[in-house]
């Protein structure tokens, strides 16, 4: 049965404080890629269809991959992460919310952004809530209606988008889903009767024997 595996991007620029600054891989983002790549193809996977967002981040992972070995990739910036720098700096200028420093602040930070968001309580923000929603909504439908395994290189944010329509979760919810999902880790729908399903979440077997446990990364 056709399924649709969604793949976060390597680690990026952690020290990055900004969009632009943080759309590259780190050395270590690039070597999770390779060894996830290596780990597909010395497990017999296959994919028919690779699809990729147009972030740097993204197509570097894509191509650390070797992506391209299974099918030709296909870029689409439906899959781009929402600008969330963005959206923390102006709730910083609009409200007082201070940007963390490590990854324990982003626990309760990142919930009160997407809540604000969502509710269209940012102003200026670069992409409405709606409109994030709506992109994600129709690219993954697209994807869902081709023929044979699809691979998708994408973020951590639109994978826990993806996950929040499958399972039906609410804002906090996503937030959680986020905070979870690791650097190069592997999440599986498979539609059932029609409707898609979450087979696999937060996967990174490509990490898991005891020389690689340092390259389990969330940031």
């Amino acid at each position: 049965m056709p399924h649709i595996s969604l793949v976060r991007h390597g680690q990026a620029n952690t020290q990055a404080r900004d969009e632009t600054s943080y759309d590259k891989l780190s050395p270590l983002g690039h070597q999770q890629a390779v060894w996830l790549g290596e780990h597909m193809r010395e497990s017999g996977q296959t994919f028919q269809r690779v699809y990729s967002g147009s972030l740097r981040r993204h197509r570097e992972t894509a191509q650390s991959m070797r992506a391209d070995s299974f099918a030709e990739v296909v870029i689409d910036p439906r899959l781009n992460e929402f600008s969330y720098f963005d959206l923390a700096r102006l709730m910083d200028e609009q409200y007082g919310l201070q940007v963390p420093s490590d990854r324990e602040g982003f626990v309760s930070h990142l919930p009160q952004v997407l809540r604000a968001w969502e509710r269209g309580k940012i102003h200026g923000a670069p992409e409405s809530f709606e409109a994030f929603d709506a992109r994600v909504k129709a690219a993954i439908k697209d994807i869902s209606a081709g023929d044979g395994h699809a691979l998708v290189v994408t973020s951590g944010g639109l994978i826990g988008a993806v996950l929040r329509h499958t399972l039906d979760l609410d804002i906090d919810g996503w937030a959680k889903m986020c905070l979870a999902i690791q650097n190069t880790s592997v999440h599986r729908l498979q539609k059932v009767l029609g409707q898609p399903l979450l087979t696999q979440f937060n996967s990174i077997s490509h990490l898991e024997t005891p020389e690689r446990h340092h390259a389990q990364t969330h940031l």
